[in-house]
């Protein structure tokens, strides 16, 4: 096989990859729909927390910058897959404010202010960088640090899980579509042979796959636990 074929391969099963990431990712945008359908019809966020919307909007911001030609080259599934979820935590961001108490309200737009005064700072910051390595090692390093922060965070319901030995707050679509899109951009980042994609990706991978393993493992305990007779008694 000649080099050119090799190459070919690669090129199409990086597109490929790219593209079923970014049909997952869309999965992951749209999960928060009936939470905020709930907040919509009940008038009040009760208790619900905006600082994930924040925090994925910041996530991004920084992800879809990486991925310009300014930063990195052959990146362009990374820009389309971020723009896209920037959006849909800006909107929900905008609900979440509409409807939040007033106490709370200040402090979302502090934080939302401080999440775009640091993505303007990092724009323009790399943008000063005129080695295009080093630009994209500075972008490429935030970009990594944000994504494995995004995937750490589900660490507190693997331990909530494992506590509670119920699966009550781990939806298992959200965690399919979390392990799904990790994996497809893992093999992105392998084919594109870009350590900042495939390395935290590949933490997402690991993570993802826990989090399904300990679904059905506890699920089942869950199934089982129900089987047992109503009545038992005690001698």
């Amino acid at each position: 096989m000649s080099l050119f074929a090799v190459f070919s391969i690669c090129t199409v099963a990086k597109d490929a990859a790219g593209v079923a990431g970014n049909l997952f990712a869309f999965g992951l945008f749209v999960s928060p729909i009936p939470t905020f359908r709930r907040i919509i019809r009940n008038g009040s966020t009760e208790m619900f927390s905006g600082l994930p919307y924040i925090y994925s909007l910041l996530n991004c911001l920084i992800c879809m910058w990486y991925g310009t030609p300014l930063i990195s080259a052959d990146n362009l599934l990374v820009t389309t897959v971020n723009s896209i979820g920037a959006v849909f935590q800006f909107v929900y961001i905008i609900i979440f404010l509409m409807y939040v108490e007033k106490s709370k309200k200040v402090r979302m737009i502090v934080l939302l202010v401080a999440v775009l005064g640091v993505f303007a700072i990092i724009l323009v910051g790399s943008l000063e960088i005129d080695d295009i390595q080093m630009r994209r090692f500075f972008v490429g390093f935030l970009s990594c640090a944000s994504l494995i922060s995004m995937f750490a965070s589900p660490l507190f319901i693997i331990k909530l899980v494992i506590q509670t030995k119920s699966v009550e707050f781990m939806p298992f679509y959200l965690s399919l579509s979390t392990f799904l899109m990790s994996t497809s951009f893992f093999l992105y980042g392998l084919f594109n042979d870009d350590a900042f994609i495939y390395a935290p990706n590949g933490i997402g991978t690991v993570l993802g796959v826990t989090q399904l393993i300990l679904y059905f493992y506890y699920e089942n305990k869950s199934r089982d636990s129900s089987r047992e007779p109503l009545i038992v008694s005690y001698v």
